[in-house]
């Protein structure tokens, strides 16, 4: 939705504005989520952290008078964490949920997918330095 321009004697008060990036920006860090706001950030639609939400028991927000989610900033890191693993890592719900349950895999450890990557790149690094060095 496009903002008119002010014209004399308007307020700021008097002007639509556009309240989805008005959200965006106002919205603290720590501040508490809505579906709707999650869903936006995140990219997932809001059936999807619904449904996640039968899945995965860590998963709870708090929900008020007519059943409104608001997510705190630790299930907006678990929703993170859960989509990582299932969109990057090549996860399965199940194995998310035996990944949650056991306390694995934490947001700083690496997929395993990329250490691979990482590895078969620092050798082929030293081999062409050796070859370097030898040449």
């Amino acid at each position: 939705m496009a903002v008119p321009p002010a014209r004399a004697g308007d307020t700021a008060m008097d002007r639509p504005t556009d309240q989805a990036s008005d959200k965006a920006t106002n919205k603290a860090t720590g501040a508490y989520r809505t579906i709707g706001e999650l869903a936006r950030d995140t990219g997932l639609p809001p059936h999807i952290l619904r449904y996640w939400e039968t899945r995965f028991p860590q998963l709870r927000p708090l929900q008020r008078a007519g059943n409104r989610r608001y997510y705190r900033p630790e299930d907006v890191a678990l929703v993170e964490r859960i989509a990582r693993m299932l969109n990057q890592d090549g996860y399965t719900i199940r194995g998310v949920q035996q990944a949650l349950a056991a306390g694995g895999p934490s947001t700083d450890a690496p997929p395993r997918a990329m250490t691979a990557a990482v590895r078969t790149v620092r050798d082929a690094l030293a081999a062409a330095l050796d070859a370097d060095r030898a040449g």
